[in-house]
């Protein structure tokens, strides 16, 4: 089949998408597709040019951040008429926009952190919640402008004053412990990951650490309190089916194991509807630890997509 693997885009992540794409070009290439990779640049008609040019079976939406994974290129792609991988619309931008996540994964009875959205007056002027806490942009990922305020901090009017992503952002107490991470292939959760960022502190999952060379360290199956395995595998599969997600999500998770002897704390912290593909991603990774192979990966994802109903040409 023809596959056109777009990738780049124009977020801050568009080098962690080039290098996923790349790598998805050259399995999909090696399990028999004929694939046309498409840099979607600033120039969106360029772009569906390329596209319809391309003349696809399918298109591998292998971009990532904001226009990328927020329902934007979803709609061009369905105004299109050509059949995509992962998400739709409507899932991509209600697991883009954090705070939109976190009512739904509260009414699915799905564990959350404790946190509202502020605007950068509100900051500037006093600390939202108690010491420490997290403060993230709404709708941007791989942990892009997240900043950690902790006691004795002064960065909090630092940190408004240079906000970089809109006039909001959303706060959140800061959950000692791990950084777990659970894919989901269709319905299926895959396995448990404990990540070690190789920080001073080790408690910060960075951009760095998500994507630079020994920049964090897996640990799978997560060598956790059994209970709390458990409740990640069933936690992502019911984040996933509440946002209304297909194919291929990781559902990220913070676990306090700090209070003692008990099975500790779980709480969701967000759900990846283009989840990372480049050589550090934990996707592939947990893939391979369940005997799906990097390009099997990449097929099944394309194969999934097929299965569905495409909508009409244009």
């Amino acid at each position: 089949m023809t596959v056109a693997v777009l990738h780049g885009g124009i977020s801050s992540e568009r080098s962690v998408s080039l290098s996923s794409g790349n790598a998805i070009a050259k399995a999909l290439r090696e399990v028999g597709h004929h694939v046309v990779p498409v840099d979607a640049g600033p120039d969106l008609v360029t772009t569906i040019h390329a596209l319809r040019d391309a003349k696809p079976d399918v298109v591998f939406n292998a971009l990532h951040g904001p226009l990328g994974e927020d329902g934007a290129i979803q709609g061009v792609l369905e105004w299109l008429g050509l059949t995509y991988t992962h998400c739709d619309i409507r899932a991509s931008a209600l697991a883009m926009d954090k705070e939109a996540s976190r009512r739904i994964f509260a009414a699915a009875g799905l564990p959350i952190a404790q946190g509202m959205v502020v605007d950068m007056a509100q900051l500037a002027e006093a600390h939202p919640l108690p010491t420490p806490y997290v403060v993230k942009p709404i709708a941007e990922g791989s942990s892009v402008g997240v900043e950690i305020v902790r006691p004795g901090s002064n960065k909090r009017a630092s940190i408004a004053a240079n906000w970089a992503f809109g006039t909001h952002a959303l706060v959140e107490e800061f959950i000692p412990g791990r950084e777990l991470t659970v894919g989901v292939l269709g319905e299926r959760a895959l396995t448990v990951t404990d990540i070690v960022a190789a920080s001073k502190t080790g408690d910060f999952y960075d951009f760095d650490a998500k994507y630079s060379a020994g920049g964090s360290t897996h640990h799978l199956p997560a060598d956790i309190h059994p209970e709390i395995f458990q409740q990640a595998l069933a936690y992502a599969e019911a984040a996933h089916r509440a946002l209304g997600c297909r194919g291929a999500t990781r559902t990220d998770f913070r676990y306090d194991d700090t209070q003692g002897d008990g099975p500790g704390r779980l709480t969701i912290l967000e759900v990846n509807t283009q989840p990372g593909m480049t050589p550090t991603s934990l996707l592939p990774e947990q893939a391979a630890y369940c005997g799906i192979s990097y390009p099997a990966l990449c097929d099944w994802i394309v194969q999934e997509a097929l299965a569905r109903k495409a909508p009409a040409r244009r």
